[in-house]
């Protein structure tokens, strides 16, 4: 998906509670006339929904994407240059082709519901949250699946938490 060399500028510090870092998996089935499409990097998330930034960097440790963003203001920097977006959900939609609520990553991530919208069914085992069931049956372990079956096609992202 991202090739090549790029610069990027170092991620802010912050304090260590508000880093979350691993691998991610994410997987978009086939439907009608596209091909299903899978991606994977390991990652690290700072800050929070309103202030943070998502890097993505292949096993080796070489950076693909760095996406960071303040309310109003979300910037994607890939090797292929600079990008600006209005939310973070039009840069998931522009890069991976479907959303994912990255926004609710950072309390899906500490085994609870995201603030920011209603959710059900909250139990040690997951909950459902903006159309995603999210399965925290092995969240001991660090691994967290996130499913969305509707609008098709189905998006799941697998995750696994670098033991802190």
């Amino acid at each position: 998906m991202f090739v090549g060399c790029a610069s990027f500028a170092p991620l802010p510090t912050t304090a260590i509670n508000d880093v979350l870092s691993g691998r991610l998996a994410i997987r978009i089935d086939a439907i009608s006339s596209e091909p299903a499409r899978a991606f994977s990097a390991a990652f690290d998330l700072r800050g929070d929904s309103g202030d943070g930034t998502l890097a993505l960097s292949t096993p080796l440790g070489s950076t693909l994407a760095q996406a960071r963003w303040l309310p109003g203001q979300v910037s994607l920097v890939t090797p292929r240059g600079r990008r600006e977006f209005t939310g973070l959900d039009e840069l998931t939609r522009e890069v991976l082709g479907e959303s994912v609520p990255v926004e609710a990553w950072f309390d899906w991530l500490r085994g609870r519901p995201w603030p920011g919208a209603p959710s059900q069914g909250d139990t040690p085992a997951g909950f459902e949250q903006l159309g995603w069931h999210v399965d925290l049956s092995r969240f001991a372990a660090g691994n967290v699946v996130a499913s969305r079956l509707q609008p098709a096609p189905a998006v799941t992202v697998r995750i696994q938490l670098e033991a802190a």
